[in-house]
């Protein structure tokens, strides 16, 4: 599957898309995001995908908006445009989404990196909200993702300078998973997202919803999500094959069911 702006491919149980606007160096335009949600939304609609990775190339992950889209745009043209839509698209993927970041991230790309569940970056990558110096700020979720991921103090030091931190310091501040060499960042994620593939999908989701909820709400709120999760799993078939083959010393097939 794939159009102008993104190409979509299946390998096993992991859904790839590749980001494909090399000559605005990725730039997320309304049509691009449009794409990306779209593409996303074709890969999970396969029945055996259990994980996504979302990439770039090597020179760049996503460079951020589109400013020439941006430039003239007043308060009711960004309202009109309604790029949340996309944004809330990519949020309600309902599988694990994993970022193989090599290069820049600027901007949005870098909100398009925080939106999945886990970063591996190239030893190249550069993460950056650089709104502030267009005189604007974050709109696709940077200034609360960053809150979250980082706390406070470093969320505020990336979103008030808009300078940008090497893919070390951001494995320092907890923002990236990995951090590997140029050539093997579609690899290292391709391989993390074959991990997750294989453990059980009902699990999985639920595990991953009960850490969404307690990442943005209350402490009280996460441990109900986490424990109506935790107990509604021992009807599913999969914890039944997970515990068995468990006991049987053997390697469990978990259907998803």
């Amino acid at each position: 599957m794939s159009d102008e702006l993104v190409i979509a491919e299946l390998q096993g149980r992991v859904g790839v898309l590749r980001l494909n606007r090399p000559d605005k160096l990725n730039a997320l335009s309304p049509a691009m995001l449009a794409a990306i949600a779209g593409g996303m939304e074709r890969l999970v609609a396969a029945d055996k995908v259990r994980a996504l990775v979302l990439t770039g190339n090597e020179r760049v992950f996503a460079a951020g908006a589109d400013i020439e889209v941006l430039a003239k745009a007043s308060a009711q043209t960004i309202r009109e445009l309604n790029t949340r839509q996309y944004w809330q698209r990519f949020q309600a993927v309902p599988c694990p989404v994993i970022a193989a970041v090599s290069g820049i991230a600027y901007g949005g790309g870098c909100e398009l990196a925080l939106q999945c569940d886990l970063i591996v970056a190239s030893e190249t990558a550069r993460f950056a909200q650089p709104e502030i110096k267009l005189g604007i700020m974050p709109g696709g979720g940077g200034s609360q993702r960053l809150l979250a991921a980082l706390g406070p103090y470093k969320a505020m030091e990336l979103i008030l300078t808009g300078e940008p931190i090497t893919a070390r310091q951001a494995y320092e501040w907890n923002l990236v998973n990995q951090v590997v060499p140029v050539e093997r960042t579609l690899e290292a994620a391709l391989e993390l997202a074959a991990v997750i593939a294989e453990r059980p999908p009902l699990a999985v989701a639920a595990a991953r919803a009960a850490l969404r909820v307690g990442l943005y709400g209350t402490l009280e709120a996460g441990l109900d999500a986490e424990r109506g999760a935790f107990v509604g799993l021992f009807d599913s078939a999969d914890q039944k094959e997970g515990m068995a083959a468990f006991l049987e010393k053997r390697t469990p097939e978990f259907r998803g069911k």
